[in-house]
């Protein structure tokens, strides 16, 4: 779907080439372009930045004890050498607005009218395609081992709004069509849908760790589920109601001995043994 905006753009481009070609008229001056100080540098638009504070806002109950919407700049390939990273909001007539990063690539976009004036971008001083902006939603106090399933499901809420702000409308129809809902976050492990013949149930949407995970179990109660992991991520069935939102995601690192005793058999349910 992101690739469709840039293919139909580029027809535009085109036809727009030869239209001028074809005509003889006087050439006329265009307005003034912004020039970014790195050429072709990451960037996503303010306005589908707002869309997922907005989400954010809208479905804060999900995960109560989280205070704002971070959002988290990683490299997508983990041999990418390490970057001295910085952020800042970047618009028309020369508006620029610094944005704060932490040790770990994580900073918090400020609602602006000044910066929705200006038509900004949030623009990170990387080559497009070595870095990806996503978001976080984390309890405080929560170790780096443990994710609650309402953090993520609120994490979900928010891309998907971001993403379906990015694409063109009636692709967000079209989707909605497909999976025969508007809400697709509860499309991943919904245990009663039909669509597709019980595809949704075995659909997981997955998260990324900060290290290589091993092993992780969703964990409520007096029950478990195994989980599908690999490499730096895991998949999780947020759309499954039959889990709360407090449940846990448990994860056990791959250079760390289990944090919890081993589930027997494969994917699925099993009662919970004691850590």
């Amino acid at each position: 779907m992101r690739a469709l905006p840039a293919l139909v753009f580029g027809s535009v481009l085109l036809c727009g080439a030869g239209i001028a070609g074809a005509a003889d008229e006087p050439v006329r001056e265009l307005d003034p372009v912004h020039v970014n100080a790195m050429r072709n540098p990451e960037v996503r638009k303010y306005e589908h930045i707002l869309a997922g504070l907005d989400a954010f806002d809208k479905y804060h109950a999900l995960a109560p004890q989280v205070d704002r919407l971070r959002f988290v700049a990683e490299p997508k390939d983990r041999k990418t050498p390490p970057a001295v990273l910085k952020v800042r909001l970047v618009g028309d007539r020369d508006f620029a607005l610094p944005i704060a990063l932490d040790a770990h690539g994580r900073f918090e976009v400020p609602r602006s009218e000044a910066a929705e004036d200006a038509d900004s971008e949030l623009e990170l001083n990387q080559k497009r395609g070595l870095y990806r902006i996503g978001v976080e939603v984390k309890t405080p106090g929560l170790p780096e081992n443990r994710r609650r399933l309402g953090d993520l499901r609120l994490e979900c809420k928010v891309q998907i709004a971001i993403a379906k702000s990015e694409i063109p409308f009636i692709w967000v129809g079209v989707v909605n069509g497909l999976l025969l809902r508007t809400d697709w976050c509860s499309f991943f492990g919904d245990e009663k849908s039909t669509a597709y013949k019980g595809a949704a149930k075995d659909a997981h949407f997955g998260y990324r760790a900060g290290r290589p995970v091993s092993e992780a179990i969703l964990v409520e109660g007096n029950r478990s589920a195994l989980l599908r992991s690999k490499g730096h991520s895991y998949e999780v069935p947020i759309g499954n109601s039959s889990w709360s939102d407090e449940a846990m995601i448990e994860l056990t690192f791959a250079d760390e001995a289990p944090v919890v005793a081993a589930v027997t058999g494969t994917a699925g349910e099993t009662p919970r043994t004691a850590p």
